[in-house]
């Protein structure tokens, strides 16, 4: 006799509580995704986007690393296309979408 009220009492209170549990349930997802902008995604961005505007503002002189690891000095520049020397009278052209780096010329090496 005592079961089945307190079943149904139970239930009653349960129906008008699910919804601030299910916001409790999905509150550290939300969270996790804050942290996750915060500390992965916004610093990546803004990676990305000084790279890219390394990669507009190249010009002559200027030493560069491909995404395949070349290393060259640039001798001309053209709107997608750069010219880069990388040895003794060896030139190649470099798609500016693969320039991963561009190598500050008046940063000191960490050894020395």
């Amino acid at each position: 006799m005592f079961i089945p009220s307190a079943y149904a009492q139970t239930a009653g209170g349960a129906a008008g509580a699910s919804g601030i549990a299910s916001f409790l349930s999905l509150a550290p997802l939300f969270l996790v995704f804050i942290i996750f902008y915060f500390l992965m995604i916004r610093p990546q961005q803004r990676r990305v986007k000084q790279l890219q505007m390394a990669i507009q503002a190249v010009k002559k002189g200027d030493q560069i690393v491909t995404a395949g690891g070349i290393v060259g000095r640039v001798t001309k520049v053209e709107d997608a296309y750069v010219e880069a020397e990388i040895a003794a009278n060896t030139r190649v052209r470099v798609v500016k979408a693969t320039i991963a780096e561009v190598v500050n010329p008046l940063a000191k090496p960490a050894n020395d």
